[in-house]
């Protein structure tokens, strides 16, 4: 078989299939095909540590809920741009439920944030989101329109739940379920990193369609955050309905 060949052959094998042929064409001693073999049994070697890292998830979220109870991860996104709305997003998943790969969304690809946010739909059992935008932001100040946001995405889910793990140092005000404050929660919590997922593509999704309205501020790419492009599309075209005022401010601009 030609490099290329194999190559074809191995790329879209399950983890079993895969490790018995690389043991196969251990025999064929061509340089091209050692290096192919490296670079699958590095492959492996990524999936065995995203297994365990989705196990220590899991069993993080276990120590809080000891399957006798029910826990809603709840994480936030947005709280820095200059322009569109904080997101939140709160998250039940099955004691069962496997998504390997899940982690705090900030640290994956646009392209594998998407592929597991349609895991995660099809595998939670309950998806609450909430969103405030920009003008109550203004009016509230945005730690205040984050618990908003939050408080909103749990009275969108549609299923009771015992206990809430909330990313970060602070309990939402005005709850009074059970609440655990977890820094670094979307690194640590299988729910909580589910939550960080479906809040962040939500808002990319709302701001790549305010970016076809607003051109000139290149939210496509930036998202709303103070990037140099978008700094520029102000002072050339001010401001628009989306841009947070209260942000604007120590740069002159309101």
């Amino acid at each position: 078989m030609k490099i290329s060949e194999i190559d074809a052959a191995l790329r879209n094998l399950s983890t079993q299939e895969l490790k018995e042929q690389i043991e196969f064409f251990k025999e064929d001693h061509r340089s091209g095909v050692r290096n192919l073999l490296i670079k699958y049994q590095n492959k492996l070697i990524k999936h065995d540590k995203q297994i365990q890292e989705w196990h220590l998830k899991c069993k993080f979220d276990q120590n809080l809920h000891q399957n006798n109870s029910i826990l809603v991860g709840i994480d936030e996104v947005g709280r820095g741009p200059l322009a569109g709305p904080v997101v939140a997003a709160a998250v039940i998943l099955p004691y069962d439920a496997c998504l390997i790969g899940l982690k705090d969304s900030k640290k994956m690809s646009a392209l594998k944030r998407e592929e597991l946010y349609l895991e995660i739909k099809r595998t939670a059992l309950a998806i609450g989101i909430g969103i405030v935008d920009a003008a109550v932001i203004d009016q509230i100040n945005i730690l205040n329109a984050t618990f908003e946001a939050m408080r909103s995405a749990l009275i969108q889910l549609d299923y009771d739940y015992d206990e809430i793990g909330v990313d970060g140092d602070k309990i939402i005000p005005g709850i009074d379920t059970w609440q655990h404050a977890i820094i670094g929660g979307d690194d640590k919590s299988a729910s909580i990193a589910a939550a960080s997922v479906i809040a962040k593509v939500t808002r990319d999704r709302m701001m790549d369609e305010y970016a076809k309205q607003y051109d000139k501020y290149d939210w496509i790419n930036n998202k709303g955050y103070g990037s140099p492009k978008h700094y520029e599309g102000i002072r050339k075209f001010g401001i628009t309905p989306l841009h947070r005022k209260s942000f604007l401010k120590k740069e002159g601009i309101s």
